[in-house]
């Protein structure tokens, strides 16, 4: 019997109400130059035609799968559904409102073969609902350890891949918000480097009402990520909060 082959990258993608932004999402994946991928969308209740959107492409290439979970549950848990029945020995993330430049997979693979990383990731464009500010650069350090990243949320989901055959499959928090963040600080923290490439291989859509918007409360969780996840000190998780929050005031400045 032929043996299965089983594509490099697992691309993973929450879904919820991005209508008017999904498409742009899934043709960044069909156009890129590195094609050895699987898609995995998980619907997370949508009440818009973003599902119907979504099978329309899946229908057109069979490299895309769409999953509906039964009840809306939040953005962890819609990315650990795809992360369970994933194939790809890398897994990609991708939000359905944001969207990749061609040459990322290639050249974060290629990142991975140089360094041995764990986890890459790379500096990022970000724009607002309309693409406008298209050439707002967010760049990024060319590496972080455990330490580092506690500092700074510097990984931005939209850019992230890690390795199973270095981690296994390492699913995200079931929290509402920062599970990324989470996710990130679990795969460094028995050591090792994330490694990026920066320069912007992305582009984050930033839309009003989204959950990443309400700056006060992913300070929240950020904290609790702290305190809860990490099971920092009082005074370690003060010492670095104020170098999150600093950082996080430089960069939207």
């Amino acid at each position: 019997m032929k043996e299965e082959k089983h594509p490099a990258v697992s691309v993973i993608m929450p879904l919820y109400n991005s209508e008017g932004f999904v498409s742009d999402a899934i043709r960044s994946v069909l156009e890129q130059r590195f094609s050895d991928w699987e898609m995995i969308i998980v619907d997370d209740g949508s009440t818009d035609s973003s599902v119907a959107i979504c099978r329309g492409f899946a229908d057109q290439d069979r490299r895309i799968r769409v999953i509906k979970l039964d009840r809306h549950s939040g953005p962890a848990s819609a990315r650990n559904t795809a992360i369970r029945i994933a194939a790809g020995r890398y897994i990609a993330f991708l939000d359905s409102d944001d969207f990749w430049h061609r040459n990322k997979l290639d050249l974060q693979l290629e990142l991975f073969k140089q360094t041995g990383g764990a986890l890459v990731y790379s500096a990022y464009e970000r724009i607002d609902e309309k693409r406008r500010n298209k050439h707002k650069i967010i760049s990024v350090p060319e590496s972080i350890d455990y330490h580092g990243l506690l500092n700074a949320t510097v990984i931005a989901t939209v850019t992230a891949v890690y390795d199973t055959a270095r981690v296994g499959k390492v699913m995200m928090p079931d929290i509402f918000k920062r599970q990324d963040y989470a996710l990130w600080l679990k795969i460094l923290r028995n050591g090792g480097k994330a490694y990026a490439v920066n320069e912007p291989l992305a582009c984050l859509r930033k839309r009003a009402g989204s959950v990443s918007s309400n700056k006060l409360s992913a300070m929240r969780y950020t904290w609790m990520v702290y305190r809860q996840m990490e099971k920092l000190s009082l005074g370690r998780s003060a010492y670095h909060f104020a170098n999150y929050a600093v950082r996080a005031l430089i960069k939207n400045l």
